[in-house]
């Protein structure tokens, strides 16, 4: 593989493509049983809305394009997730091949962000909004490099304008990212210039033009768009040892540290016989980029401080940490050094990581009921299905639920029945939300308090008018996907008709 990266630098491309369809190949192969952030993402895919709660909406709509195309389902959603990765990983590296002359430094760049932890694990794990953001932010850089290198145009600042307003519709902090990038050439006279060029302003017009919409939503429902994000980064607040400005700056640099340190030690590992020729070398590009790495993390210190945030995750600052591997490469490219001998290292820990990573999804599916280990992968939604299906013959009008992740996974079985959560209502008209007809309620029977019909169904039912068919909800056992024998899941529900 390493010869074959030498003699031909971009089968890099093809490598990360290969790795992104292994990875929607081993999801399809897995049960059809959904995680947290896969389940929200079927649910809300039923409909197209200016905002869906905390997080912005560019990923909700490039998810209900897909299943209005495509239909809802597993490869549905797993390849509109691997799609964006893949695309991160190529325009990482064109970003590369924009600022260097190195025909080897694009792939040690991708290798290099496949090495942190919110990409080669939490991305395969169970992330959305945060793929589209990292997505976003290679996005970004190539085509913000792109016009710096380049005599200005008015299109390449409407594109980084459009692209600056598609990541704030990612992920809310991806703002960090243009700011500091501007805030990294400022002391470049060189590139001072292109701040105070007229077609800035193109640029600020194509973002508020792209954001617009959304942000409308977000000034009319500010607390439904914060509240959770805010609540989540003042996690253990009560019980702090230390002041909250103290608990969350270091709270933020043991996350920062998590996240940077399998990369900093894959490269430190690679490159150890010039580590102090990559340190002292320097150039225009890597000090923009440098610069533009403290900048973030100053400004989310300044936000951390000013929020009294008292808890911070590796993966919101996975748009920040996903400029070092870029940096680094910049630095090698500095200090002349060839990367060829390199990259057995590089593509031996990066492939072991990415690519292991994703097999042990898949086998932890399998291997986990063996010591009793069950996940959500496990849930058999499909079994329930089935027996619903086999019961009635006819699919119900409308499926009612009180849990976003049981909503998600039924979406995935009955795809072409509307499914109702209670408290989430998209019907911007205000006319009745469950269609007429005989509905579907369901629920999990598992723990304490779960053999009676969920109190949020039940307002719901009465509210709308419908009667249940039976006094007493019924319950089915279904065996666990790839589960032991006799180890089962209890699901609750109980038909209604409207009246």
């Amino acid at each position: 593989m390493r010869s074959l990266l030498l003699k031909r630098a971009d089968a890099i491309y093809v490598l990360v493509a290969s790795y992104c369809l292994l990875s929607v190949v081993l999801k399809i192969l897995r049960p059809d049983s959904l995680e947290i952030d896969e389940s929200e993402q079927a649910f809300l895919s039923q409909y197209l809305m200016l905002g869906y709660g905390a997080q912005p909406p560019f990923y909700n709509w490039l998810q209900y394009g897909v299943a209005a195309v495509f239909g809802i389902s597993v490869a549905s959603l797993t390849i509109l997730k691997n799609a964006l990765m893949c695309g991160f990983l190529v325009f990482y590296g064109l970003t590369v091949r924009t600022l260097t002359d190195g025909r080897l430094l694009p792939a040690v760049a991708i290798l290099g962000a496949l090495t942190l932890p919110p990409v080669f694990l939490l991305s395969q794990r169970d992330l959305s909004h945060t793929v589209a953001a990292l997505f976003s932010v290679s996005l970004f850089l190539f085509c913000f490099f792109r016009v710096l290198k380049h005599p200005p145009r008015i299109g390449g600042y409407l594109f980084v304008g459009a692209v600056v307003g598609i990541g704030i519709l990612s992920k809310y902090n991806f703002v960090i990212v243009p700011a500091a990038a501007l805030i990294a050439i400022l002391p470049e006279a060189a590139l001072r210039k292109r701040i105070f060029d007229w077609r800035v302003l193109a640029c600020a017009v194509a973002a508020a033009t792209v954001v617009g919409p959304h942000a409308y939503w977000v000034i009319n429902n500010l607390g439904h768009a914060t509240g959770v994000t805010v609540a989540e980064m003042k996690e253990g607040a009560e019980t702090a040892l230390l002041p909250h400005s103290i608990e969350g700056l270091v709270s933020l640099v043991i996350a920062a540290i998590k996240g940077v340190a399998p990369t900093v030690l894959v490269f430190a590992a690679a490159f150890y016989a010039d580590i102090g020729k990559i340190l002292r070398a320097e150039s225009i590009w890597t000090r923009v980029v440098g610069r533009m790495l403290v900048a973030s993390f100053v400004l989310v210190a300044l936000i951390v401080i000013a929020m009294g945030a008292t808890h911070i995750r590796v993966k919101w600052l996975a748009l920040f940490t996903a400029l070092l591997p870029l940096y680094l490469t910049l630095k090698i490219d500095a200090a002349r050094i060839d990367p060829g001998p390199r990259l057995p290292v590089l593509l031996l820990v990066a492939g072991v990581t990415s690519v292991g990573v994703i097999l042990m999804l898949w086998a932890r599916v399998f291997i986990g009921p063996v010591i009793g280990d069950y996940s959500f992968a496990h849930t058999p939604y499909n079994g329930f299905a089935r027996a619903v299906s086999a019961e009635r013959g006819v699919p119900p009008a409308a499926i009612v639920v009180d849990d976003r992740i049981v909503a998600g996974n039924l979406r995935i079985q009955f795809p072409g029945t509307p499914i109702i959560l209670p408290g989430f209502s998209p019907d911007l008209e205000g006319e009745s939300i469950v269609p007429r007809g005989r509905i579907l309620a369901v629920w999990p029977a598992e723990g304490a308090n779960r053999e009676k019909l969920p109190p949020r169904i039940e307002r719901l039912l009465a509210e709308q008018n419908f009667a249940v068919t039976s006094p007493e909800p019924a319950f089915v056992s279904i065996p666990y996907n790839a589960g032991r024998p006799g180890d089962v899941y209890a699901f609750g529900y109980i038909w209604a008709d409207s009246n």
